[in-house]
């Protein structure tokens, strides 16, 4: 079932004269199943007696994407094509800009479907192609679980007013995707694509990208992987996470963030095995939906209605207000930036999460919130405070420049959170002190550390 509110028709252009194909562009979604934009293209083609083509172009050059990024993005990318063709869909790859190569086959298209994003650069990516297309286009939203606008009209301002809105639709969209069967297959473009995937190292290494970030091996990116990943956590970690979630050495983590980023899984997918996996208990699915889909849309919502989500201003008023108020507030421990990046503070347990975040490309989120809040606690002002923890996160977390990540770097200066008790430097925004080293066994973290940073090294 693909429900309606998660398909919408974003320009006025007539349907594609003599057409070829029904074209999917595939941008954030990138993946063969559970993939509604996939099987709407699909069921288009079918209704038509034509075959579909999935086309896929990079956007070399693209601003805070390095080799570590493309790396993940393009082993994933080298699984679609050959998945596609099994079922009978086309599929064509191209070094080209990512509209150059969507207007390039929308020539022969009766109309264009792709993914929706509320990331700025993928907006305008699309707000440029619809405009230009010689066809209809036709977007469908499939990376979250209920769609933005059906699960609040507004900008909301924390979990607990979003929480009742987007549950009481869950049983509306907590739904498997059929898989539909392809009618007319497509034929073979000779000599189209031009995007190496079979050797991927050597294809980044190419690419004009920041190639000082080198990718790394704790993860591989992929649907097969992601699947596999999800398989193995709720047979063997999955048990007791509501308790054990909180603690960075417990293992608890599902690892999943990353795959969600580049569409590689549908979170759908991953709700619907939660709910039916045979280990763990009611508390555990609880507190893992809770994250999944509440914390999760909750990011994606405040990317939609705050247009500024990227920016310092998109604060709230209160803890603008109070950050400000504290700004000349001794500060015992200042670091540059490039000493933050480096994990030269007298923290061993800062340092610790900064060199996993630069080594692996991942932080366990209870050191994420340390890791950020002491960033806002060691800088000489709040805004520079948030271009240190933004750039910091874009720039080595696989998973960087998703909605979680500029939600994420907003809670640290009160976003979706309540005014607390005064503190120096913070204010009323909430702080993070040594006490929470001692939820769990951080020496074993700093070790966890260690081997896997030596690990990436060897």
């Amino acid at each position: 079932m693909i429900q309606s509110t998660r398909i919408k028709t974003i320009n006025q252009a007539p349907e594609g004269q003599k057409p070829e194909y029904v074209l999917y562009w595939m941008g954030l979604s990138q993946r063969t199943r559970c993939n509604p934009a996939l099987e709407y293209a699909i069921d288009e083609a079918n209704a038509r007696g034509l075959p579909v083509l999935v086309c896929y172009g990079i956007a070399e050059g693209f601003p805070e994407v390095n080799a570590r990024h493309w790396s993940f993005l393009l082993e994933g990318m080298a699984e679609v094509g050959p998945a596609l063709e099994k079922r009978g869909i086309g599929f064509v790859a191209r070094r080209a800009p990512p509209v150059e190569t969507a207007l390039r086959y929308a020539a022969k298209a009766a109309l264009v479907v792709c993914d929706r994003s509320e990331l700025r650069p993928a907006r305008q990516f699309q707000a440029d192609f619809a405009a230009r297309a010689p066809c209809r286009v036709v977007q469908v939203e499939g990376d979250v679980v209920v769609p933005i606008e059906t699960a609040s009209p507004k900008h909301e301002i924390a979990a607990r007013t979003f929480r009742p809105k987007i549950s009481r639709l869950l049983p509306d969209y907590l739904v498997p995707l059929e898989e539909r069967e392809v009618h007319h297959p497509a034929r073979p473009l000779p000599d189209d694509n031009t995007l190496d995937l079979s050797d991927v190292p050597r294809l980044v290494g190419s690419l004009k990208t920041d190639q000082s970030v080198r990718p790394v091996r704790r993860f591989r990116g992929g649907e097969a992987q992601a699947e596999a990943r999800l398989q193995d956590y709720l047979k063997e970690s999955f048990d007791g996470y509501a308790e054990n979630r909180g603690r960075p050495e417990a293992g608890a983590a599902s690892h999943m963030s990353p795959y969600l980023h580049f569409g590689q899984i549908s979170p759908v997918a991953i709700a619907l095995a939660v709910r039916e996996a045979e280990a763990g208990q009611a508390e555990d699915r609880s507190a893992y939906l809770e994250e999944l889909i509440v914390r999760r849309e909750l990011a994606w919502n405040h990317l939609h209605y705050e247009p500024r989500y990227d920016e310092y201003a998109a604060v709230p008023a209160w803890a603008r207000k109070t950050l400000d108020a504290h700004r000349s507030d001794p500060r015992p421990f200042l670091y540059t930036a490039e000493q933050f990046e480096q994990g030269l503070t007298h923290d061993r347990f800062w340092n610790a999460a900064m060199t996993e975040m630069r080594e692996t490309g991942y932080m366990h989120n209870h050191m994420r919130m340390y890791w950020g809040k002491k960033i806002v606690e060691w800088s000489a002002s709040p805004e520079e405070a948030w271009g240190t923890a933004l750039r910091l996160n874009n720039r080595y977390f696989i998973d960087g420049r998703d909605a979680n990540s500029f939600t994420n770097i907003g809670w640290l200066f009160g976003l979706h959170d309540r005014p607390w008790g005064p503190r120096p430097v913070y204010g009323n925004v909430r702080s993070m002190g040594p006490a929470t080293l001692k939820k769990f066994d951080a020496g074993g973290y700093v070790r966890d550390v260690e081997r896997l940073a030596e690990a990436e090294r060897s």
